[in-house]
């Protein structure tokens, strides 16, 4: 029975597959010659940024959209006629559209309404060089297109521009590529075109999303920008990005952290299998794969405090410029930082810029002028030099030197800020600022024997040792953090004598404010250069929008190097930066002696050139200004934050405001205020996105200040 019963399957297999091979075989060839399959990706939308507390900063919002997909055999005259009954059906005719529309749009559009007058802008003797075949079709079309007048141009009807704006979106597109006729369509709109498919060969209903900032233009520099899709690709990475299965047409991370987490924001695309014929008419579609949108980001910044840093970077610039001799200060930089772990709470920075439409002064956002513009930084820096003196053995803990003018032959006197602060050893040096003293190590570093008034030789390699071991703490190397466009500063060419005692006390290299806060992380944190990062987690984007996916990856500190120093060389200058802020005569005393969470830091005050954005006349000289800056971190004894403020081209002369130190005791002031607050439960970090109002402060003060930078 079981023999007969697999015998009989046997036989029905076998008819079966003789009548597929003898009957329907020719059929089934002509149709496998007869089709095509191609597969084709259609894009998703982006992964959501949140920041440390899980508040959405960059979202998406959708939108209803019109998309057209040509085939590989559509025609102009198709696409035309499917323009024309769109126009009808949907409106495109706003002054932004329409601005799209260039000239030679509206010549080839004539050509194509016009095709026997156009034939009549060819000469007789033209067509004949045409047959001869020594003129080609392009060369023909060329001359119709360059004997077009404006008179008939002009002949173009409201109607006939709206057509053309449509017909040029859906002549733009790639193959087989969804490309957007129109986005934000009306619910009218999307539901008649929706009923008339049919007779609009190769248009779709769909929905299209754009990126959303909840928190307006708060930080919109670092989060960066993403391509439209009628602009695709950026043409200086097609190449890269298409050989990573992209269209051409797909939006993609242009700067910063969507282009540097353009992998995971970018998402797992819809793969859509087109089934077309030899003359690549589209005869089926199927889905393949579903897409997935991107992956999420947790940033490591903590966006209440950085409302509040940008609030006070706004009202401190603004008041700064009140004081005289103000009028090149247009910039304020601060920077949060975690010391034990790398990770920036706050990146906020300020610019005066003129508005082009209204020609006001405005403030705008100018965060990632902290790691892509540099400055000579001043005294920040000296605890990097006493660090230097020690591990080359041109100081020790404890040595001393008198304070009193370097005067080297032929140059002028080279003095500290201020006269009579006696002998000094290496913690009190940093109290007070004393540039004798770091001259005197920078002498020692280069082996210079120095006399009053007389020639000094140092070794030129003493730029070298210096520059080496001021970068194990980041200044003047990349600090490595995870956006693109880091800059790390000038080098100064020159190696005089002179230059190295200026740059041992700031004011010859120039370094970043990213740098700072990582120099002075390292000395927080007792030598450990970590690297800053902005982003802190990798999350699973699921589908409702009040849930956050599960983690994925968990960015982890990363050291970069450990400073070559004992830690009780550590000790004595934790010791200086203390006495910096909280003993009488520190230069930060006066700012920060009430301070309850007890900080440590250094200040600093540089004298440059200025190099700005105003334009001198030719023949007349940059005038000197002063650069401003400070370091800190808080508490002294167990550090959690870490700051630095870069206030540049402050003011011009020898005294002025102090920005920097204003800056900083608020911003340190509002860290410690916040953690107080969410510790006794009076603000829940975890608390539901609210829309963020950001009210115009500070207008009459711009106007003041316009009407100072005109004069």
């Amino acid at each position: 029975m079981v023999f007969f019963a697999v015998f009989m399957l046997f036989s029905m297999l076998i008819l079966r597959l003789g009548i597929v091979q003898i009957v329907y075989g020719e059929d089934f060839k002509r149709e496998i010659e007869r089709t095509e399959d191609v597969t084709v990706n259609n894009p998703v939308p982006r992964g959501k940024m949140y920041d440390r507390n899980m508040k959405t900063i960059v979202d998406n919002t959708p939108s209803k959209a019109i998309t057209y997909t040509k085939s590989q055999s559509t025609d102009t005259k198709e696409m035309l006629m499917v323009a024309e009954r769109l126009a009808k059906l949907i409106k495109k005719d706003t002054k932004e559209d329409l601005k799209k529309v260039r000239e030679r749009d509206k010549k080839d559009y004539w050509i194509l309404r016009n095709e026997e007058r156009a034939k009549e802008k060819i000469k007789e003797e033209e067509w004949n060089l045409y047959d001869e075949k020594k003129l080609d079709d392009k060369a023909i079309y060329n001359l119709q297109l360059d004997r077009i007048t404006e008179k008939e141009l002009k002949e173009l009807s409201d109607d006939d521009l709206e057509i053309l704006a449509i017909f040029r979106e859906l002549i733009s597109g790639y193959a087989l590529s969804p490309q957007i006729v129109k986005k934000d369509v009306t619910p009218e709109e999307f539901a008649i075109v929706s009923e008339n498919l049919e007779m609009l060969p190769g248009v779709d209903t769909t929905t299209d999303w754009e990126r959303e900032y909840t928190f307006d233009k708060t930080l919109k520099s670092i989060l960066g920008k993403v391509s439209d899709s009628e602009k695709g690709l950026p043409k200086e990475k097609l190449e890269y990005y298409l050989s990573r299965d992209y269209s051409r047409n797909d939006r993609v991370g242009l700067s910063y952290i969507e282009q540097q987490y353009e992998d995971v924001l970018h998402g797992q695309k819809a793969k859509v299998k087109n089934i077309t014929d030899k003359a690549g008419n589209v005869l089926d579609t199927k889905v393949i794969t579903d897409g997935q949108r991107g992956k999420d980001l947790v940033l490591t910044v903590d966006m209440d405090l950085q409302l509040a840093v940008e609030k006070i970077v706004e009202e401190e610039l603004l008041k700064a410029k009140q004081e005289p001799r103000t009028r090149l200060l247009d910039r304020a930089f601060v920077v949060l930082m975690d010391p034990n772990t790398g990770e920036i709470l706050t990146l906020a920075g300020k610019q005066l810029e003129k508005d082009e439409k209204t020609g006001k002064t405005i403030m705008q956002d100018f965060a990632s002028g902290n790691f892509t513009t540099s400055y000579n930084v001043g005294s920040a820096v000296k605890g990097a030099t006493i660090l230097t003196g020690f591990k080359t053995g041109a100081i020790q803990p404890g040595t001393s030197f008198y304070d009193t003018p370097i005067k080297i032959k032929g140059t002028n006197p080279k003095k500290s800020w201020k006269a009579g602060l006696g002998t000094l050893d290496d913690r009190n040096a940093l109290k007070v600022s004393s540039n004798v003293y770091m001259f005197r190590t920078a002498i020692n570093i280069g082996k210079g024997n120095y006399q009053y008034d007389q020639p000094l030789y140092l070794e030129p390699e003493a730029f070298d040792t210096m520059r080496n071991y001021f970068s194990q703490f980041g200044l003047g190397a990349r600090t490595g953090i995870d956006l693109p466009n880091e800059m790390i500063g000038f080098k100064g060419m020159e190696r005089r004598p002179g230059l190295l005692l200026d740059f041992a006390i700031g004011q010859y290299d120039t370094y970043t404010t990213i740098q700072l806060a990582q120099y002075v992380s390292t000395i927080a944190n007792g030598g450990n250069r970590l690297q800053p990062r902005i982003v802190k987690e990798i999350r699973e984007p699921v589908m409702k929008n009040n849930e956050v996916g599960p983690v994925l990856e968990e960015i982890e500190p990363v050291i970069l190097n450990k400073v070559d120093a004992k830690p009780e060389w550590f000790d004595r200058v934790q010791e200086g930066f203390r006495r910096v802020m909280q003993e009488k005569g520190g230069t930060a005393y006066g700012s920060f002696y009430n301070a309850e969470y007890k900080p440590a830091g250094k200040t600093g005050t540089a004298q440059a050139v200025y190099d700005g954005p105003v334009k001198f006349p030719e023949g007349q000289l940059p005038p000197e200004v002063m650069n401003l800056s400070l370091v800190a971190y808080a508490p002294s004894e167990n550090p959690e934050i870490a700051l630095a403020v870069m206030v540049p081209w402050a003011y011009e002369g020898n005294q002025g405001h102090h920005a920097n130190n204003d800056i900083g005791r608020r911003v340190l002031d509002t860290y410690f205020e916040l953690k107080k607050k969410r510790m006794e439960g009076n603000m829940n970090p975890e608390q539901p996105n609210q829309e963020v109002e950001k009210k115009e402060e500070g207008a009459e003060l711009l106007e003041e200040i316009e009407a100072e930078i005109e004069q």
